[in-house]
């Protein structure tokens, strides 16, 4: 479980982060926080491209930035979009990879929303433990 504190600055990373992103072409801005067991927050934007295939998710630019940094253990992830919308499917499965059934806050531009899990996002979750 995380502190109230901790949720906070958060949601406040996915929020602020989001001003950082690329979206020239849809307009649809998303910041994605993770916070890790260590107690770091890695931020991330959507980046897209005019090829649009090579566009990534906030979400993934945040695991995969994390990743980078030697960090493989999460305890929350905080998305925030125009309207407080959902992951897509690609960005849960990279998340569900990583992070297991952590809570996830779904919040708009203000950082009102919702709190999920990544269970609830993606039932029947495909992991390693699937691959033995």
């Amino acid at each position: 479980m995380i502190s109230n504190s901790q949720r906070e600055a958060l949601i406040q990373a996915a929020v602020a982060v989001r001003e950082r992103a690329y979206a020239p072409y849809s307009k649809y801005k998303v910041g994605a926080a993770l916070l890790a067991a260590d107690g770091r927050i890695f931020t991330g934007v959507n980046v897209e491209n005019a090829s649009y295939g090579l566009t990534i998710c906030a979400e993934r630019t945040a695991v995969f930035k994390a990743i980078s940094e030697g960090c493989r253990d999460f305890t929350a992830v905080a998305v925030a979009t125009e309207n407080a919308g959902s992951p897509c499917g690609a960005c849960r499965q990279v998340l569900a990879e990583f992070a297991g059934d952590v809570p996830v806050w779904l919040v708009d531009a203000a950082g009102h929303g919702r709190v999920t899990t990544l269970y609830a996002l993606l039932p029947d979750h495909f992991g390693p433990e699937h691959l033995l």
